[in-house]
């Protein structure tokens, strides 16, 4: 089986051509890939397949197995590989996550391969219910929370997957491995949660580390970051565009407000790729 190594920012995942490959039983597959020990190693698995409502599917696992809605990083790699694999030949792509369409822009370099991806992330979710947060309140912006005995303030967005996102004032020296699966794995979460540390810098730069719902603390999300965007904006300490800096490099997000889209900019890398 050939597959590709890719990150974004260094949101690492093995990629799977769906096209030409196939694996009947993926989580045990992707628990053993994804292992940095014994597999490939990276945050987990995502095959590219025929769509019957886009020009692509992304089909995306987390690193423990379980199955996740979206993946921002994932998805501008989803874009490099169908170009730079001759797979399409637009620049312009459509990919369907979980039922639900992504309209991706895709970036040449000197080289003609693809650098970088700009993704059309719709509409943010901030209804409660919807998220799912379990707070009887039509949004959560700024609520308490309490985790290890702290009270934090969060705000609940879904980007087609939970966010919660908490503010604090110092990102590097954050204990996340303490705090962090007991906001994933906390009461309020029916389906658990991704949690962003924020950090605001001035108003258009923030600092932001994350903690991925079944795989930990990860190099960048893309989907983190563009909530991390929204939350800064329903909170009043950022403008409509944001670079967001996280430990794997930058991500530019911005949030159309008049047309309620949020536009999602960064890299999309080839690590290698290997036949296993």
């Amino acid at each position: 089986m050939k597959f590709t190594k890719m990150q974004g920012a260094g949101n690492d995942y093995v990629y799977i051509n769906g096209f030409t490959e196939h694996v009947e039983d993926k989580v045990t597959f992707v628990k053993w890939i994804s292992d940095r020990h014994f597999g490939v190693g990276s945050d987990g698995a995502i095959f590219i397949n025929p769509s019957e409502i886009a020009d692509f599917e992304m089909e995306m696992y987390n690193a423990d197995g379980s199955r996740s809605e979206m993946c921002g990083n994932g998805i501008r790699c989803v874009g490099k590989y169908v170009y730079d694999h001759g797979l399409t030949d637009k620049k312009e792509i459509t990919v369907e996550s979980f039922g639900r369409i992504k309209y991706l822009t895709l970036y040449p370099g000197q080289d003609g391969r693809i650098e970088s991806v700009k993704v059309n992330m719709g509409a943010p979710v901030l209804k409660g219910s919807e998220i799912p947060v379990r707070i009887d309140k039509d949004t959560v912006i700024g609520e308490p929370i309490t985790v290890n005995g702290t009270e934090y303030l969060m705000t609940c967005v879904s980007m087609g997957n939970p966010h919660a996102v908490v503010f604090i004032d110092d990102t590097d020296n954050l204990d996340i491995e303490s705090v962090g699966p007991v906001f994933e794995n906390h009461e309020l979460f029916p389906n658990r949660t991704n949690t962003e540390f924020v950090q605001v810098v001035d108003k258009s730069h923030v600092k932001m580390r994350v903690w991925e719902r079944g795989t930990g603390e990860t190099l960048a999300c893309g989907t983190g970051c563009c909530a991390t965007t929204v939350a800064c904006i329903l909170n009043g300490l950022t403008d409509e565009e944001v670079t967001v800096k996280v430990l794997g490099g930058e991500i530019i997000v911005k949030w159309d407000r008049e047309n309620n889209l949020i536009y999602m900019t960064g890299p999309a890398v080839t690590t290698f790729e290997g036949e296993i």
